[in-house]
């Protein structure tokens, strides 16, 4: 089943807010490091999900995975990020989180 387009405009919304802080110095080297590690585990779920066949039990393990990959980035902000940055990251991560949880409530029972 080929990957839908506006999953893939989420998880694309989800990698691009990955970036290290623009403001990170010598005291955030720890969260920039936690950053860079939380981007490379999202492009890799970014390519499970567009490599994809067409295996629903396959597809969900994949969506799961995302889901998980979500929330670890979502931590790693919360820590990480403050003011209106932390915002708008968490919203872009947690949305995609809620999409993919929605796709595999509705279409994942029992795989």
């Amino acid at each position: 089943m080929p990957f839908p387009q506006r999953l893939r405009s989420a998880v694309v919304l989800g990698c691009l807010a990955l970036s290290v802080p623009a403001g990170a110095g010598p005291m955030d080297t720890a969260c920039a490091r936690d950053v860079l590690v939380a981007s490379s585990m999202q492009r890799q779920a970014i390519d499970q999900l567009e490599q994809t066949g067409g295996d629903d039990a396959e597809l969900c393990r994949i969506w799961r995975r995302h889901v998980e990959t979500m929330r670890r980035v979502a931590s790693v902000y919360g820590r990480c990020l403050s003011g209106a940055e932390r915002s708008e990251r968490l919203a872009q991560v947690m949305g995609s989180e809620k999409e993919f949880s929605g796709l595999i409530k509705g279409r994942c029972k029992g795989l």
